[in-house]
């Protein structure tokens, strides 16, 4: 079982990575176009997959509370991808991957200030390496870096919310599609009344691939729920770290984005953090009992594991 959860957490993961170069075949359409499209199709998909896995009757179930904390995760998640898409469609792959290098952190910086989490010698440490990286890398820019902050704490906020929500997580994403599906269809269609909508002007291989951006979301996040079945959750976050590696990959060697040296420096804090955060997190999973594989986005409980971090990335 854990090695095919491997197989699908490294097949979620390696797609999110790819992203970048998906996302720009999809010009000359705008970020905000590519999103409602994104948003659109993926709630179409998500209809079958919840009607195919029979968790209809679920919606029947949920409570007020939790269709608050949906509308708010749909809200969150929507920026979020927004960000993403305007990032690497101008040349800001490399700042989408300090993003989600950081994301772990916010997500213990939240558990700090939201949960009122106690964090131990080494989260705290790592915690401040990544403050100095991030005043580097503002030093550097000349502003702080608004692409990545923005990434890591819309991503870090949707996994808060998405800590406290007991939906099964097929069902969760579907309603976060669907809360969003109404205005994402109102601005295509004010897009394609006004003139500047490109869905219906660049062939039809233009609209298969805006089509097909909803199966590139729901797929890896379909791969993510069934990994993190079977995986751990330690394990769940080291591999977390695939996706923004591939996305830094590409936007040096790919994209040929600009990489200073006090860049290189703000980056090598980052991974500092990281690696302190990680070795932390191993050597308290060796120190308690081996925990069964549980599914994060169905947890109601928050835990103090930095493996909260991996949540569905882009």
């Amino acid at each position: 079982m854990r090695t095919t959860g491997l197989l699908y957490g490294i097949g979620a993961y390696a797609m999110w990575g790819v992203f970048p170069a998906f996302f720009p075949l999809l010009k000359p359409a705008s970020a905000l176009e590519v999103l409602s499209h994104r948003i659109v199709w993926t709630c179409v998909l998500m209809v079958f997959v919840i009607a195919a896995a029979r968790r209809l009757r679920d919606l029947r179930t949920i409570t007020a509370r939790v269709w608050l904390l949906l509308v708010c995760a749909s809200a969150l998640i929507s920026i979020n991808w927004g960000i993403y898409i305007y990032a690497v469609n101008n040349g800001h792959v490399v700042d989408a991957a300090m993003g989600y290098f950081i994301n772990p952190l916010v997500t213990v910086a939240l558990g700090l200030l939201i949960f009122r989490e106690k964090l131990n010698r080494a989260q705290l440490g790592a915690l401040a390496i990544a403050v100095v990286a991030v005043v580097v890398l503002t030093v550097e820019v000349g502003a702080p870096p608004v692409i990545g902050l923005g990434l890591a704490l819309s991503f870090g906020l949707y996994g808060a919310v998405k800590k406290v929500v007991p939906t099964d997580p097929r069902v969760s994403v579907g309603i976060e599609a669907a809360v969003a599906a109404p205005f994402a269809l109102a601005y295509i269609a004010v897009l394609e009344g006004a003139g500047p909508g490109t869905f219906t002007d660049f062939g039809a291989g233009h609209i298969a691939l805006l089509v097909f951006s909803g199966a590139v979301t729901a797929l890896p996040l379909l791969l993510f729920a069934a990994a993190a079945q079977r995986l751990p959750l330690v394990t769940m976050g080291l591999l977390f770290y695939v996706t923004p590696a591939m996305q830094l990959t590409w936007g040096i060697f790919v994209g040929h984005e600009p990489m200073p040296p006090a860049r290189w420096v703000g980056f090598a804090l980052i991974w500092l953090a990281l690696l302190v955060f990680s070795a932390d997190a191993l050597r308290r999973a060796r120190t308690t009992s081996p925990e069964s594989p549980r599914n994060p986005e169905r947890e109601p409980e928050h835990r103090e594991t930095p493996d909260s971090s991996a949540r569905p990335a882009p």
